[in-house]
């Protein structure tokens, strides 16, 4: 072959090179952005869920301190939230949620409290039935937060200070 055909063979073959790296690069970076959109929804979705039962079993809990269960109905709401949880939540998440549902069963069935029982049971250690459910959700987040930061692309991540 002559010069000038190697030349242009050479320019042509890196052209086909610059642009197939470029498409590659573009499929990565859209890739790695759509994983990272994905997790960003689990977060959202596992917060709002989480609330709801959270706001649920709070309900639930003052109504349990002071009444008898005479509707099973009246516990549905909790039962459908916490079997929503089961389809996504850790194991912590969802161990916490169940031993709240037990304790608002419990509750229910137990002696009804007046109301300075349920003042001094304010300013006791077992004031907050919730705390559990709560710190697993935190640490569940925290968890998907993290896997987030190591999967998103640099441009993504907001630089920090020391």
């Amino acid at each position: 072959m002559d010069t000038p055909g190697i030349t242009a063979l050479s320019g042509m073959v890196g052209s086909v090179l610059g642009v197939l790296a470029t498409v590659a690069m573009s499929w990565i970076t859209q890739k790695t952005r759509n994983q990272h959109e994905l997790r960003r929804e689990e977060i959202h979705k596992r917060q709002t869920l989480y609330g709801e039962f959270i706001g649920e079993c709070a309900r639930l809990l003052v109504d349990a301190f002071q009444h008898t269960l005479e509707n099973f109905e009246t516990l549905l709401p909790a039962y459908a939230l916490l079997n929503r949880i089961r389809l996504c939540a850790s194991q912590e998440v969802l161990a916490a949620a169940e031993d709240i549902v037990g304790r608002i069963m419990d509750q229910y069935f137990s002696v009804n409290r007046s109301v300075q029982e349920l003042r001094e049971l304010a300013h006791s250690a077992e004031s907050d039935p919730l705390k559990a459910f709560g710190e697993a959700c935190r640490a569940e987040f925290k968890t998907l937060g993290e896997h987030n930061l190591r999967r998103a692309p640099i441009s993504d991540r907001t630089p920090t200070l020391p």
